[in-house]
């Protein structure tokens, strides 16, 4: 497609087996319900699970297999840039918290990894954030003195296991990365051994708060539980506005097999050229398959084919003759005042939970929220709650530039978009296998013609809050700009926070 390397597929996805588990048809009532499949969902009900809870987990598609299924997996408490961040917002003790709270997470899937004998392809290995322009130096050595101060085993180092230069680079010893799917497997496996339950492509469409709270799904069964978790990556329900403090952003990845002797020996990421990440992962036949990750941008604005021939001509250029073999993208919302929004649902809730927000770290994340979450339902208050308590109001003052950003990007795209030119006057002007908006007799339609010719039509207006959707030509999808809901070209819902899907014309 479009001439771009590689088969699009997560090699996630591509090298872990599928999983069978059943729609929800019958009405059902357990202790706690979790809404989503990923590693927060997951991690939430097999922790609950083991500490005595009847749980239930609803996923729309197949568990382990959305954004969990996309990541990059790097499992470190290490992420960029974050800790002078939080050591100025959240002061000395914010920033000590979370990195107890991430560290605990790392070490906790190592053990979990341990106790159940998972063959998930764990790694040991450092995690470098890191810069090649010297005038951006001093942000690195501000983010290791605030790690080192948060308790991070760090040091400013200028020497990598990259193929290239670095002017200088945070170096955490002893985090880890793994096959999240894997991961996962083993884990939903153990949950069901527990008497837990899976039930996939049961989306969840309405949520009674009370005592007990009542989940509605789309097949009409209806579960009662006493405690409900909205692990959804984006939440879909919004008690609280939280889509006002959530800015969502994609990013491409690219795979390649490399020689084991030209492996970079460690996990990295840098914030330059719009993000470069770089990791590998066990091959076979003594190989190594190169990751590289990178072009953030919000769905729904970015010419994605370009973006990903960028990555991979990047790729190409640091790691000569390598030979692309899988590409795909992940998305992830990043929370206006840096920190995941993990706790009760609002102010309000007592029985209603949510984890959103990783700002592109979920594998720790997610482990950490599993934690959290159990601790907070059975009556345990880690130290760390407060920090990620979704109701922290302390931050207002401390957020309001940033959340004020995203919410003038939204109205640009929910006011703009309506009033600008359509993207093209008729349908004859849409090539094949290509998509775009049309205006017909007032209203705008989201067009798209297979490779036969064939028009797929249906409403441009995402049913999540009404902004317009736009084309994905590498991925032949819809996607809203606004809070990243995506769609299939029949319309079918693809990502949250949509539930219901566009409609076919």
């Amino acid at each position: 497609m479009n001439g771009l390397p590689g088969a699009p597929e997560s090699y996630w996805m591509h090298s872990a087996p599928s999983t069978p588990h059943p729609a929800l048809t019958t009405d059902l009532e357990v202790d706690a319900a979790v809404v989503g499949g990923g590693i927060a969902g997951l991690s939430t009900a097999w922790e609950l699970a083991r500490a005595g809870r009847s749980v239930a987990v609803l996923e729309a598609g197949r568990i382990a297999a959305g954004v969990t299924g996309c990541t990059t997996a790097k499992l470190s408490a290490l992420h960029s840039l974050v800790y002078d961040r939080v050591r100025r917002t959240r002061g000395a003790e914010g920033a000590r918290l979370y990195a107890q709270s991430q560290t605990d997470a790392v070490e906790r899937a190592v053990a979990i990894v341990d106790e159940l004998g998972v063959d998930c392809e764990l790694e040991r290995v450092p995690a470098f954030t890191y810069v090649q322009d010297p005038a951006r130096t001093d942000e690195i050595r501000a983010e290791a003195d605030a790690a080192r101060e948060a308790g991070l085993p760090v040091s400013y180092v200028t020497e990598t296991g990259l193929p290239y230069p670095v002017a200088g680079a945070v170096r955490a010893e002893d985090q880890a990365q793994f096959h999240p799917r894997k991961y996962l497997l083993a884990l939903a496996d153990d949950l069901r051994a527990r008497g837990g339950l899976i039930h996939e492509r049961t989306r969840a469409i309405g949520l009674e708060e009370g005592t007990p709270c009542r989940i509605t799904t789309e097949n009409g069964a209806v579960v009662t539980a006493a405690d409900v978790v909205i692990a959804t990556h984006y939440p879909v329900f919004d008690r609280a506005l939280l889509f006002a403090r959530l800015a969502p952003h994609r990013e491409l990845v690219v795979a390649a097999p490399i020689a084991a002797d030209r492996d970079p020996h460690g996990a990295y990421i840098t914030p330059e050229q719009n993000k470069r990440s770089v990791r590998t992962a066990p091959y076979g036949d003594g190989r190594r398959l190169l990751i590289v990750t990178g072009e953030s941008f919000k769905p729904g604005t970015g010419n994605t084919p370009e973006r990903f021939k960028r990555l991979a001509d990047w790729a190409r250029e640091h790691f000569p003759g390598i030979d692309i073999t899988h590409r795909w993208a992940a998305q992830d919302n990043d929370p206006t005042d840096t920190v995941p929004l993990v706790g009760p649902f609002h102010q309000g809730a007592r029985h209603t939970y949510v984890a959103t927000g990783f700002g592109g770290w979920g594998m720790s994340g997610g482990i950490m929220a599993g934690r959290l979450l159990t601790a907070l339902i059975t009556g345990e208050e880690p130290p760390w709650a407060g920090l990620y308590d979704p109701r922290r109001l302390w931050t207002a003052l401390r957020e309001a530039p940033a959340l004020l950003k995203h919410q003038v990007e939204v109205g640009r795209h929910f006011i703009g978009d309506r009033l600008r030119a359509t993207h093209v006057d008729s349908l004859t002007d849409i090539a094949r296998s290509t998509g775009a908006l049309v205006r017909v007799d007032g209203h705008h339609r989201a067009v798209y013609r297979d490779e036969d010719g064939i028009i797929h039509a249906v409403s441009a207006r995402c049913t999540h809050l009404g902004c317009l959707v736009n084309f994905d030509a590498a991925e032949r999808a819809w996607e809203c700009p606004c809070h990243g809901s995506r769609f299939g070209i029949d319309g079918r819902v693809l990502q949250g926070p949509a539930i219901r899907p566009l409609e076919e014309l």
